[in-house]
């Protein structure tokens, strides 16, 4: 019992910090110390879900850009191209 004990603690640890870095969208393509660009789009540029449907979107700032995406796993999309998801950001912000 000892051992499930421990073996228990040390997954609910490991899980505990996988998922607050996985969730937490941190600023590393951020060139300047200034606001980012606001992402007006009502949808996800790599999905194209609507935001908010699958809950709180995933936010974070590329090059400037604020980016918001419908799930943390589209990210992984977004950085093999992130010039042709800004297109469809930048193109509503020139509306």
């Amino acid at each position: 019992m000892k051992n499930f004990k421990r073996v228990a603690a040390i997954f609910l640890a490991v899980l505990f910090t996988f998922l607050s870095g996985s969730v937490r969208a941190d600023d590393t393509n951020s060139l300047a110390a200034t606001a980012p660009k606001p992402d007006n789009l009502k949808t996800c540029p790599v999905s194209g879900d609507k935001l908010g449907e699958m809950g709180k979107p995933y936010v974070f700032v590329y090059q400037g850009q604020e980016v918001k995406l419908c799930c943390p796993d589209c990210k992984e999309k977004f950085d093999q191209n992130p010039q042709k998801y800004l297109k469809k950001i930048q193109a509503v912000a020139k509306k």
